[in-house]
């Protein structure tokens, strides 16, 4: 399975908030074997929203987006979401009877809190207010980090593929003067590879298959220099 992340928000592009969502779904999905072939920052309008969120739905099996969601004049995804699936917003009952279990009349709720694209599923947010949805393959999810994280363990099962194994081995030489030997690496293990300089090289081998994996890792480590 691959996906598409997006994260959604003004004070992302400008540098003021981290963007510690996408890190931790990217981990998430790693942990359960599904690929993340683009992370994408988007401002707080309908248009790029929309703009992006169309384009990797057609591209990918999976988009899940963060951020953006509530009543108020910049939180502006769910009316994004619902411009790329063509559909209209509207008032989602199910999210609001969940809310009203947790103690707001419809009296409390600012208008809009409640509205999805029409169709969607609603998603409950069990540490916040403003619902998420799931509609044709996109999920859109708060940018709280603690509210998204409670609402993406609830559809985590949802996302499933062949774990990826992963070992590294750390060599005490020139990035450079390992290219020979990774290259034979490659000829000699179906694995991928990737190579991280910095005091030492670290060269991390991938794969589906652990004994390959383990395989090609030990074989090496009795080819380079250690630290």
């Amino acid at each position: 399975m691959n996906v598409a992340v997006v994260t959604v928000g003004d004070e992302l592009l400008a540098g003021r908030t981290t963007d510690t969502n996408a890190t931790w779904l990217c981990e998430r999905f790693a942990e359960r074997g599904v690929g993340v072939e683009r992370v994408t920052t988007v401002p707080d309008r309908v248009a790029d929203i929309a703009r992006v969120v169309n384009e990797y739905r057609a591209a990918y099996e999976a988009v899940v987006v963060t951020g953006g969601l509530g009543p108020t004049h910049d939180d502006v995804t769910m009316e994004g979401v619902a411009a790329a699936l063509g559909r209209d917003l509207e008032e989602h009952e199910a999210a609001l009877a969940w809310l009203e279990e947790d103690g707001y009349s419809r009296a409390d709720l600012t208008e809009g809190t409640t509205e999805l694209p029409a169709g969607a599923r609603a998603l409950h947010n069990e540490a916040g207010v403003a619902p998420g949805a799931v509609l044709e393959g996109v999920y859109v999810l708060p940018g709280v980090p603690d509210e998204m994280k409670t609402m993406f363990e609830t559809i985590a099962p949802e996302f499933t593929g062949d774990p990826t194994y992963r070992e590294e081995v750390v060599a005490a030489e020139p990035e450079s003067a390992l290219l020979d030997r990774i290259a034979l690496l490659r000829q000699e293990f179906d694995v991928s590879v990737g190579s991280y300089p910095g005091e030492s090289v670290r060269i991390a081998i991938e794969s589906t298959d652990e004994a390959t994996v383990a395989a090609a890792a030990a074989w090496l480590r009795d080819r380079v220099e250690s630290p």
